[in-house]
């Protein structure tokens, strides 16, 4: 298994090792003793898995207080995901990183608490995995449109399927900072 940081150094893209013959493949989508060997030693409380269609867009999203890391994947189809820096104070703070995962490729995201997260389905349909480091709490999430021009996502779809939550999300600047979380440095 390799660990690669991204852009954003924190988030990594993870490429397991698949063990694959004629018969199909086999991989490990999580170990905590392997994947604590790659510095990811969040304890993860819930598992999650959503099914969508091309062109579905979900995002951008995190939750404060009761921030998330989150270990995503794609067992079936293939998405655009992306996470974006918005702890206050981070010198890349509004910065994104995107890549594609897929069923094809294997690869997962780890994306640790402070990020914005969001992700667009690129194949007819996807199932999208996602383990999280703290449970689901909707009073606590907070997000901003998915096309804020000062963030500049280069999404691979003009006009997207939002939920109406995702659509009324205002601009990242707009934000009150002590919405986001802080920066602890590093």
């Amino acid at each position: 298994m390799k660990a690669t940081p991204t852009e954003l150094p924190e988030v990594l893209l993870i490429e397991p090792d698949v063990f694959g013959d004629a018969r199909g493949y086999f991989l490990e989508t999580w170990s905590r003793e392997r994947y604590r060997a790659l510095g990811i030693t969040c304890d993860f409380v819930q598992d999650n898995l959503s099914r969508s269609s091309r062109g579905v867009l979900r995002g951008m999203h995190m939750q404060n207080p009761h921030t998330q890391a989150k270990l995503v994947s794609v067992p079936l189809g293939e998405v655009f995901d992306v996470a974006v820096d918005v702890r206050v104070g981070s010198p890349r703070f509004g910065k994104w990183v995107g890549v594609n995962l897929s069923s094809d490729n294997k690869r997962q995201l780890f994306i640790p608490p402070g990020f914005a997260h969001g992700f667009c389905v690129v194949s007819d349909d996807v199932l999208f995995s996602y383990k999280c480091s703290d449970s689901y709490h909707p009073e606590t999430e907070v997000g901003f449109i998915w096309n804020d021009p000062d963030v500049g996502i280069a999404w691979p779809v003009e006009k997207p399927s939002l939920s109406k939550k995702d659509a009324a999300y205002s601009r990242l600047a707009d934000i009150p900072p002590e919405r986001w979380t802080r920066y602890a440095g590093g």
